[in-house]
Order: structure tokens, then sequence, then C-alpha cells
């Protein structure tokens, strides 16, 4: 007999050296066998068939290797060694040693043994078939499977129902529906289970109508047929016609309540999953992981913790608690409704935690806000997958934290581990609010080279950088690359023209938006509107709000009546804005209040100023900025009694005016710039530069604008100031740091003042350099001594 081909399965045979026992018989050797508690109790008795010879009988051997591949505590390579020491196994011996192959996670070999039968002229069954065609399903090994097709059509068992349904499973598994259904149509026998396995490859690859059709057909729909039906309505959305099916069956198990169940919960319906899953309770119907999971899912969801309690509750009852996808679900569902400390327990109690257990931990720390727990957790983690990087970068992000987010993202890249979509839109967020582009840049390399895809959110996420750093045209050829364009797409191309005071193409891309088939929405017109307030486009903000509510039928909200506020007042059109905000239908918030009230201050209505200022600040003492406003109004008449009275409430409300700071990227760092900043490492060098600003300054004809400084001192002072501005710091610094013709690129917390607006206007005639300077409203590109705001800002 040849073992050729199986020979590198297994090592030597050795015949263990045990004492000889009485000779064994087969109802004996069933006894010990059923008794074998270990691997040396079946070593035994292994030794003692060997050495009396009773190992010779087929039917004794097949006996010992039937339980051999049934038994744990047996390594399967010495199950094939008993097989192979079988003088002339038969189909049945072959058999067995194929499915033990098989319920050991071992299918690919089961395809040798059939090797070894047909070389050995070992004659197949109708039983040997269904376990080869079940380890092609397993391995996906569909030309595996043709081919041991043709060999039933030889052997004639093509009329064999089991045979048959294994094969129809086999091809469905594998996807191949059409070669699954020849095989149904064309077989003379078909019973429930090659109706069932039919209905389950279309239901796998998503076939409603060949689904139903085979469903309509059925002689018989049992309920196994109908839960899978159920299953694809709800992968498909079909809610209407799962519930219907749901309720017109006569006969229900637990498998048909959870899908109905899993249902509502994949089509976000929620509640009425709770619902179903109460009466499912009420009805009696025990329950189990799957269910549950669903139900868990949906508490998360609705952040209805009480009920999750109750669910864990009925958990421990049935004892499936130790079970790891529940633990996870439970974990999740305790972090998403906040209480992280009932899943930090559940987590530490857990005796079986993996992967999923600690990104979901890392998850509940990072939603609620502690932050450094989620580290703690995620440095002492075995292993780290996307998941737990993407939970920690995205945490950092989402905290503001970016330059954390761009360190671990470093970090992340040393240990080699790529990206995914998740992590480069968090990622590509921290450069934007950092300032960073080139490091921004570099992640956009980073993508093109890999060949990573741009989706709609990735694709949206660089173009808002882009345009956000300034760097137009980067942002036009990202969007101009999208093969997919959303209307969130449209919008960041439509608000970073705006900002970046090209208005008319932010406009005519709206135009070719609607064009494309791409409906606004309220983002949209926010866009549209701040558009035509960079320019003071009065009449256009009109049609455009007009159009809005009675084209589009969007109700405006506070953000678009802030805009055409913000519109009129700096038009000079303070009476039409004030009566705008008496007439909206909801309180206005602070934004829009500040926009009016610096309207006043712009065109000098110091009576209407003072008089909303003072109502502004009555309503919202802490707030910095109308504080500022008030000062300045009163500073402006020279009323320095109320200045001193706005400061001191000020101080008694403990509010501290937020400093002026600008950010600045060179060579791959950021720098940031405070007013009146002296602490930077270079600070000789940018003080020598502030120097050779204010001669180049003087020689283009500059003249300090000492009205933005509000205090009650000289103009000197006032003079040196208004120099020390973070913005004019910053620029000092790029003219230093940045070598032409590369822009200087600043990014300020608050609105740029009129003198340095001025200033930097001039400095980029004088040094022949492109400025340009993101402020909290807008963009200004600055070139040979002229502004792309057109002074209007």
């Amino acid at each position: 007999m040849k073992l050729s081909r199986l020979n590198y399965l297994s090592k030597p045979f050795k015949i263990p050296t045990f004492t000889l026992k009485p000779t064994l018989t087969l109802p004996i050797l069933e006894t010990h066998l059923q008794k074998c508690q270990n691997i040396k109790q079946f070593n035994q008795i292994l030794s003692q068939m060997i050495l009396s010879g009773f190992f010779k009988d087929s039917f004794a051997a097949s006996r010992l290797l039937k339980f051999s591949t049934e038994l744990p505590f047996i390594n399967i390579n010495q199950s094939y060694q008993i097989f192979s020491h079988i003088e002339n196994p038969n189909g049945f011996i072959c058999n067995t040693m194929m499915k033990g192959y098989m319920q050991r996670n071992s299918p690919c070999k089961a395809i040798w043994v059939y090797k070894f039968m047909l070389e050995s002229n070992v004659a197949a069954d109708n039983y040997t078939y269904p376990i080869l065609f079940q380890s092609c399903s397993i391995r996906l090994a569909e030309f595996d499977g043709k081919c041991i097709q043709d060999h039933v059509l030889k052997v004639g068992f093509d009329s064999d129902v089991y045979i048959q349904n294994t094969l129809i499973n086999m091809y469905a598994v594998c996807g191949n529906l059409s070669d699954a259904r020849k095989v149904f149509d064309g077989s003379s026998v078909l019973d429930m289970v090659s109706w069932n396995s039919m209905l389950a490859g279309y239901v796998l690859v998503g076939n409603v109508e060949e689904a139903k059709d085979v469903y309509d057909r059925m002689p018989e729909r049992n309920v196994i047929a109908s839960n899978s039906m159920i299953v694809l309505f709800g992968k498909k959305g079909n809610v209407e016609e799962a519930c219907k099916l749901f309720n017109e069956m006569k006969q229900k198990d637990l498998v048909s309540w959870s899908a109905l169940i899993s249902c509502y919960e994949q089509n976000e319906m929620y509640e009425e999953a709770l619902i179903l899953f109460k009466e499912m309770n009420a009805n009696g119907i025990m329950v189990d992981e799957v269910v549950v999971l669903s139900v868990l899912s949906a508490c998360s969801r609705l952040l209805v913790v009480i009920t999750g309690k109750l669910v864990h509750g009925l958990v421990v009852k049935v004892g499936i608690e130790t079970y790891v996808n529940l633990q996870n679900a439970l974990i999740h569902m305790y972090s998403s409704c906040e209480e992280v400390v009932t899943a930090q327990k559940l987590f530490s109690e857990s005796c079986c935690l993996d992967q999923i257990s600690w990104n979901s931990m890392i998850s509940g720390y990072v939603k609620c806000g502690e932050i450094e727990k989620a580290r703690a957790l995620f440095d002492s983690m075995p292993d780290k997958d996307n998941v737990s990087w993407s939970a920690m970068i995205s945490g950092y992000a989402q905290q503001d934290r970016f330059t954390e987010t761009l360190v671990l993202f470093q970090e992340m890249q040393i240990e080699g581990t790529k990206p995914d979509e998740t992590i480069l839109v968090s990622v590509i967020s921290a450069c934007t609010h950092l300032a960073a582009l080139d490091q921004g840049k570099w992640i956009h390399a980073y993508i093109r080279k890999n060949g990573l895809k741009i989706n709609i959110i990735l694709g949206t996420t660089l173009i808002n950088m882009y345009m956000k750093l300034g760097c137009v045209e980067d942002a036009l050829e990202v969007f101009k690359g999208l093969e997919e364009k959303g209307v969130s797409t449209w919008n960041a191309l439509i608000l970073g023209l705006a900002m970046n005071g090209l208005v008319d193409k932010s406009l005519k891309t709206f135009s070719e938006m609607k064009e494309h088939g791409v409906t606004p929405n309220e983002i949209t017109f926010v866009a549209v509107l701040g558009a035509c307030r960079h320019m003071g486009l009065v009449d256009e903000g009109h049609r455009h709000f007009n159009s809005m509510i009675q084209e589009h039928k969007i109700g405006p909200n506070i953000k678009h009546y802030g805009c055409m506020v913000d519109l009129l007042g700096r038009a000079g059109m303070l009476k039409e804005a004030e009566e705008l905000i008496e007439s909206m239908p909801m309180a206005p918030d602070v934004s829009t209040w500040g926009a009016l009230l610096g309207a006043c201050k712009k065109y000098g209505d110091n009576e209407t100023g003072e008089r909303i200022g003072r109502k502004l600040v009555e309503l919202h003492p802490d707030h910095d900025g109308f504080n500022v406003l008030l000062s300045n109004i009163y500073a402006s008449k020279g009323n320095w009694v109320d200045v001193l009275e706005v400061r001191g409430m000020m101080r008694q409300h403990g509010v501290v005016k937020t400093p002026g700071c600008s950010m600045i990227e060179a060579h791959g760092r950021v720098h940031e710039f405070l007013a009146g900043d002296k602490t930077h490492p270079q600070n000789e060098h940018i003080e020598h530069m502030l120097d050779e600003m204010a001669k180049k300054l003087k020689l283009e004809g500059y003249a300090p604008d000492t009205r933005e400084v509000s205090l009650d001192i000289d103009e000197e002072e006032k003079e040196t100031t208004l120099f020390r501005h973070s913005e004019k710091l910053a620029i000092a610094f790029g003219l230093i740091a940045i070598d032409p013709p590369t822009p200087i690129r600043i990014v300020k917390n608050l609105r740029i003042c009129n003198d340095c607006h001025t200033a930097a206007k001039l400095i980029s005639k004088a040094f022949n350099r492109e400025i340009v300077v993101r402020d909290r409203h807008r963009f200004h590109h600055f070139k040979q001594g002229s502004c792309s705001c057109m002074d209007y800002w």
C-alpha cells in the first residue's frame, strides 16, 4: 500500500511500551474507548491492540480511528498515524479520516485523503462526496468542487439528494449562484434541504427577486425558509415585508424573533427592536447570544442604560454572560451611555478578553472624555490593530489635542501600521487646526503613493484642509480628481472659495452644484450667504435667502440669520440688521449680536453700539468679546471712566480678553506667537527683522493706525504696542525662516486688525513676498500691496 502522498503529515509511528492486557474483543474495545479520559489511557489501548495483533482487524481499527478523531485530547496527526498503518483501508475508514480533518479545521487535508483513495483504488461512496463538497465550501475552493462534481457524474451518484444538496450549498457559498441553480433545476430529487440551500444562496448574495421566486415555489415553506427571507429583507431594508412575513408565520422559533429584531436594528429602528424584544420575552421565548447583541446595540444607540441593565440581568440569568461577544457588547453599551465605571468593572473582571474588548474600553474612555485613561489602556495593550490606533488618534482630535494627534500618528508610522480612512481624516483635521501644511501635504502624498482611494469623506477633509490653509489650487485639484462628490464636498469648495476671497467663483460653483443635480442643504446656504457677506452683495444675499425658503423649502436657522445680519451690518445697513434680529423666530445667539455690535463700531454708530453693548454685557457678563467691543466704543469717544468701569466688571467676573495668537509653519514645525511675545528661541533675529520691516514700511508711507489701541497712553507707546501684534511677529519670523517664493502662511485666532491689514499689504510689496493670513472669519491673500478681500472684511 502506497502512503507516500500523506507521509509529510506525520512523524514516524512509534509503538508505546505498556503492560500487555488480556485479549481484546470488539465489546471490550468499545467499553475501553468510551471510558478513555486522557492520552495516556488511549495510548495503552492502542499499544494493546498493536501488540495483540487486534489492530489488523479492519473494523476494530476503524473504531479506534473514529474515537481518536472525536476525542479532544487526541492530536489529529496521531489519528492520521493510526489511519496510515491500517492495512487495506476501505471507504468507511477514509471517510472517517476526512471527517476528522473537517472537525479539526483542516479541510484542505481531507482532499489529500481523497487523492489517496483514488491512487489506492479505494471506492468512494455516497458519504464521501458530501464531506468533500463541505471541505470545498469551507475553503471557497470552487475549482476543486467542480472537479469532484465530475467524479460524482462518472460514478453515478448524481441522483443522490444528500450529495446534490451539499453541491448546491458549495456553489452558493462560493457565490456561483448560476451553477448552483443548474444543479438545483437539473436534480430529479429535491427535498426541503435542497430548497433551503438554494434559498440560502440567494440570501447570501442579497438577490431578493430570485430568493422570492424560490420561496414562492417551495412545495412547503418551513420556518428555516421564512427566517432566511426575513434576514434578507432586513439586509436590504425591506422592513415592511419582513414584518408582514413574520406576522404571517404560523410557527416561530427563536431565530424568527431574532431575525426581525436584527432587521429593526440594522435599519436604525431601535425603539421597535426593543419593543419586539419585550414582546418576545413576554412570550417566554428563550434568548440567545445573537438576539441579545442586537438588543444591546439598540440600547447603545438610544442611550437607554436602564433597559441595557435589564438585558444584562437577563443575560446573567440565562448563563451566557461569559461569552466574549456579549462582554464586548455590554462594555460598549455602558461606555456609550457614559457609565464608564461599570464598563471598566466588566472589563477588569472578564476572563476572556479579545482585541474588541480592549478597543471597546478605549473608545468608552474617549467618549466620556477620559483621554488619559484611554491612553494608559492603549499603552498597556498586548496588541494594537487599526481600530486601536484609530480610537486613540480620533480621541485626541475630538478633544482638540491636535499636537498629540500628530505625535501618535508618527508613532503609528514607526510601528509599521497602515492608517485607514478614519485615522487619515483625524490627522488631516489636526493639520488643518495646527496650520501644519507641510505635514498635511505629506499625508496627501502618502495617500497617492500607497494607492489609497480618496472617498467622499477623505476628499472633503483634504479640500477643507487646503482651503483653510489658503491653497486654493490644491483644493481644486483634489475636487476634480474625486470620482464621487457628495453635498458636503461641494459645500467645502463653496465655503473655501468664499473664505479665500474668490466670491464670484464660489457662487458660480453653487450654480454648477445644482446643474449636477446635487440638492443643496442648510450648510450649503450658510456657505452661499457667507460668500455674499464677504463682498457685501446685499441683493444677491437676499435673493439666495428667499430662494432657500421658497424654492428649496429650507427653514432658516440661527446661522442663516446670523449671515444676513452680518451682511447688512458690514454694508452699513445697521437699522435693517437690527430689525432683522428683532423679527427672528428664535432668540439671537452671541455671534449674531456680535456681528451687529462690530458693525456699529466699524461705522461709528456709538449710540446704537453703546445701547446694544450694554444690553449684551448684562446678558453675557462673562463674554470677553462683548466687553472688549463695548470698552473700545467708549474709548473711541474718549470716555475713559466707562472704559475703566467695563474693565472693572471684567475683573469682577474673571473675564480675560483672549490674547491674539498667530501660528506659522516652517520646515514641518508649527511656531506660535502671542501679542508682545519675546520668548521665541530666534527672538533676537525677529527683533532685527521688525526693525527692518519698520524702516521699509516708513518708506512705503505707512502710518500706524493707533485707533485700534484703545488705551489711555501716549501715541508712541500705542505705536510700539501695535508693532508687536502676533501676526506682525509671525510675519517677521516668516521672512527669516521661509525662503521665497514659498508664501508666508499665518493662522490667527482673532480677526486681523486694521493696522496689521495695512502693514501686511505694504510688507508684501516692500519685501516682494506673498503673505496669506487666515483670521477667525476669512482669508487675506496679500500680494504686491493689495489684498484678496479688497479691503472689505
